[in-house]
């Protein structure tokens, strides 16, 4: 029994897609779609050994070409949405307990943080509004 060339077309493309689960390779996922277009030309079209590589090379290769860029270009964007202690920094607070250098409170977010001054020698007053120019753990520096 013989197996047909879009079978074993199909078990690459399978192999290179665990590939890709594993090693988090996008282009593992590429070469993957180029074997199944193998596939496709190996089992619908009935095309020979050549153009089934040929058409592997050139799906695999256009995939890598044009998908690769436009993905690393989007991995080095920074997120638009600031969220969990990013959103906080550069907020507003009020101060609900004296914050100096030692310490104090303050209602952030509507949330009551442990909160120190950034300058040391500054203190800030209850009722006085600061600005949050960090986190460090669960304090927030002002100013």
């Amino acid at each position: 029994m013989e197996i047909d060339a879009w079978v074993w077309w199909l078990i690459g493309a399978a192999a290179l897609g665990i590939g890709l689960v594993i090693t988090a390779m996008p282009e593992l996922g590429m070469l993957a779609v180029g074997a199944v277009a193998a596939a496709v030309v190996a089992g619908i079209l009935g095309g020979d050994a050549v153009v089934q590589v040929v058409s592997f090379v050139v799906v695999s290769t256009a995939l890598i070409a044009v998908v690769r860029p436009i993905a690393n270009r989007h991995r080095a964007q920074r997120p638009q949405l600031a969220t969990g202690i990013e959103a906080l920094k550069g907020k507003q607070a009020v101060v609900l307990e004296r914050v100096d250098a030692s310490g104090g409170r303050i209602k952030l977010a509507g949330e009551v943080w442990s909160a120190r001054s950034l300058d040391t020698d500054r203190a800030y007053e209850v009722g006085q509004e600061v600005d949050v120019v960090d986190i460090e753990g669960a304090t927030a520096i002002v100013m």
